[in-house]
């Protein structure tokens, strides 16, 4: 795989970027690499859910059900003394406060003698009950409760066990209690409503009785009120002579009276003036003809112009036929004068009649107008005392009104106060429950469960987020801009070997004193680990790279101490001569030369000396007789005071020159890069650099700052490995480096570590 090294700017990030965004890639990945935390977490809180409902006491609960109802029973079809108020919603939650007050309670704990139930008194059911009575009474100065306290602690009891609430927005209230015995939760919650109904009952009758009484006094007080002040009205109509008939004055009844007859005599005098002027007209007619005769109905004038008619027609008869001037017409002439004669007479004795008539009732008019003005007079006066005998009366009613609503009242109230009734009933009685109510066994697993689910979650959250250390190859990329070249298992059993023995120049050999050396040539003794195809890869891509520059000599470095780069240094130097390769390990590390301590513990000489020229090159060599791998040690590094000094020396960069021209491959063993400077100057005549990381220890924020205070050396980093993983955890991570492709491919050679 060809590993190109990225710029040197795309390490340079800001500090501030968000660290979820650098280390955090899906949710799924968190849950599969966090699974053991997660499933530890969720296991403890089903236990615990377990313990808790093995443990706990079984509670039952039973509920009953009132309603609010205005149809009340109308026994007296009468409107209540103290005012029925509107049902509405304040008016159903002002009732369930009621149903909450200690007032009800304390009634019914006083009726079921509840001072006395263990229940309320003692520590509670369940093992936690007993603990929490037991530690009590460890505390407690051993003087028993008084009756008050007994009831205090039942009624905290009863108040924790009962439930009250508004179905909706109904007017039905639903009333709960639980307990641990079916039968008594059902027993205390009847009890609960029959006593909210005693209570309202109770309430009422209290408030009809002192209404009654404050009512008697009230109407004493009205009576006398009313009666005084009929009194005085009475006395007033006597003192102003003022006579009521039927609801009417007599000034104003004689007032109607004469203004009535005045009206008929202003007719009666019209009519007999008309007459009159009809009569004058008449007058001066010599003979009134028929229609006048008719409406006169004169017997005489009818039967003279009767006369008078037939004579004047046997007269014209006459004359026409003997002459005017004949006896009988003249005689019949003299007839009709006289005929004449006696009906004027009559017309003016009529006259006279109708004379006479029109002064009288003209009298009779002046007379009446006399009256009525006599009696307008006696009006004007009575009606100024009217004014004030109206308020008189005015407050008479009103009292007396007053007087016999407050009696009305007064009788209404003693009929409530012998029937009382309320607005509330009960429409469904508690029955004794069947299954228990607490603790819900399916709601508290599940909700176990789901909480479990959640703080797990949570967990696995802040430990990724607090995480801040190398794990994937996605992070060593995103973070440091270069690719992960390998991962190197970690190895907790080291196998059997031959303990080598590093030949020295004059056949000698060194190391027979030493430590075992395994782990630093592990490649050698088990070449088909995961561990040895891991440095393949480390070599593989230090050759492709060769592409881009030449790769021949390459340093080992890493941040910290303790991270594995001197393994990696030994082991990929083992592997390569192993592999025929002319290959020379360099131990660098001249603060701190464990390579050499492990290596060569008895050398005398090394690099320091070969630097100074004390000794020639092929003194200070050993080599592997196995792999022929040629080590120089460090040398005498005690009393150097400035080994960076030594590195970047003249001599230094020759002695790297020359081991270009004598190998195939020159391995530098160096110092970490955090405590010391001293890898910063041997960039001059480095190839690559192997950075060397431990898995899940290294912080990704050191790593970062040491790189971006040492650009040369991350221009030249051939990549990273992650040292010691943990293969089992590394695959919940990443799961293409887990263990099982690797194992499934050689497990039938048997050469599995």
């Amino acid at each position: 795989m060809l590993q190109v090294n990225k710029r040197t700017l795309e390490i340079n990030r800001d500090l501030a970027e968000a660290d979820a965004s650098e280390t955090l890639t899906s949710y799924f990945e968190i849950v599969r690499r966090q699974f053991p935390t997660m499933v530890a977490i969720v296991s403890a809180c089903v236990i615990l859910a377990l313990l808790y409902l093995f443990t706990t006491a079984p509670m039952f609960t039973s509920t009953a059900s009132m309603v609010i109802d205005t149809r009340k029973v109308q026994l007296f079809q009468q409107q209540s003394v103290l005012g029925d108020i509107a049902v509405d919603s304040p008016t159903v939650e002002t009732q369930v406060e009621i149903l909450k007050s200690e007032n009800i309670s304390l009634a019914v704990i006083r009726d079921l003698h509840l001072v006395n139930d263990p229940e309320f008194i003692g520590g509670g059911g369940g093992v936690l009950g007993s603990v929490l009575g037991f530690v009590s009474s460890l505390f407690s100065d051993g003087h028993s409760p008084s009756e008050f306290e007994l009831t205090r602690k039942s009624l905290q009891r009863f108040e924790k066990n009962r439930t009250i609430k508004r179905l909706g927005l109904t007017y039905v209230m639903e009333i709960g209690f639980t307990s641990k015995d079916p039968a008594k939760a059902a027993r205390i919650a009847n009890a609960i409503a029959d006593a909210y109904i005693v209570d309202s009952l109770e309430a009422k009758y209290q408030a009809t009785r002192r209404a009654s009484i404050w009512l008697q006094d009230r109407i004493k007080e009205l009576r006398t009120q009313a009666s005084a002040a009929q009194k005085a009205v009475v006395d007033f109509k006597t003192s102003n002579n003022i006579v009521d008939t039927g609801g009417r004055l007599i000034n104003e009844q004689q007032l109607a009276e004469v203004n009535s007859q005045l009206i008929l005599a202003r007719a009666a005098m019209a009519e007999a003036r008309a007459r009159l002027d009809r009569m004058n007209d008449i007058q001066k007619q010599d003979i009134p003809d028929a229609n006048v005769a008719d409406a006169l109905k004169n017997e005489t004038i009818v039967k003279l112009r009767a006369q008078y008619v037939d004579m004047a027609s046997k007269e014209s008869i006459w004359s026409a036929k003997y002459g005017r001037d004949h006896l009988a017409a003249v005689n019949l002439r003299s007839q009709m004068a006289e005929i004449k004669k006696n009906i004027r007479d009559e017309l003016r004795r009529i006259q006279e009649s109708y004379k006479s008539d029109y002064d009288i009732a003209v009298t009779r008019e002046e007379s009446i107008k006399s009256s009525l003005a006599n009696a307008v007079s006696e009006s004007q006066l009575t009606n100024q005392a009217q004014v004030q005998l109206r308020e008189l009366e005015s407050n008479a009613q009103s009292y007396q009104a007053m007087y016999d609503n407050f009696l009305q009242r007064y009788m209404e109230s003693v009929q409530q106060q012998s029937f009382p009734i309320t607005e509330a009933r009960v429409i469904s009685a508690a029955t004794m429950p069947l299954v228990k109510s607490y603790p819900k066994s399916l709601i508290v697993l599940a909700v176990s469960l789901l909480g479990g689910l959640t703080l797990a979650f949570g967990v696995a959250m802040a430990r990724e987020i607090s995480d801040r250390r190398f794990r994937t190859t996605k992070q060593v990329e995103d973070a440091l801009g270069v690719g992960c070249i390998a991962i190197l298992p970690v190895v907790s059993t080291l196998p059997a070997g031959t303990r080598p023995g590093w030949r020295m120049p004059g056949g000698g050999r060194a190391g027979d004193s030493g430590r075992q050396p395994d782990l630093l040539r592990y490649v050698v003794g088990n070449p088909l680990s995961r561990f040895s195809e891991a440095v393949r890869s480390v070599k593989v891509a230090a050759d492709l790279n060769q592409i881009v520059r030449e790769n021949r000599v390459l340093a080992t470095t890493s941040t910290l101490p303790n991270e594995g780069k001197s393994t990696l240094s030994s082991n990929l130097a083992q592997l390569v001569a192993h592999g025929g390769a002319r290959v020379i390990l360099v131990d660098c590390d001249l603060r701190n030369p464990s390579l050499s301590r492990a290596l060569a513990p008895e050398a005398k000489t090394g690099l320091v000396d070969v630097i100074a020229q004390k000794v020639k090159l092929e003194d200070a060599l050993l080599v592997d007789p196995e792999t022929q791998l040629s080590i120089l040690p460090a040398g005498t590094t005690s009393k150097l005071l400035h080994t960076n000094e030594i590195l970047a020396s003249k001599a230094m960069h020759e002695l790297v020159s020359l081991l270009r021209t004598q190998f195939d491959y020159v391995v530098l063993d160096m110092p970490p890069m955090a405590p010391v400077v001293d890898v910063r100057v041997t960039s001059t005549f480095i190839d690559s650099y192997i950075f060397v990381l431990e898995w899940g220890k290294t912080k990704i924020d050191v790593v970062k700052h040491n790189l971006r205070t040492a650009p040369e050396i991350q221009d030249k980093l051939l990549g990273v490995v992650l040292n010691k993983a943990d293969t089992k955890a590394l695959a919940r991570y990443e799961s293409y480096q887990g263990r099982y492709y690797y194992q499934k491919y050689y497990a039938r050679y048997g050469y599995l570590e």
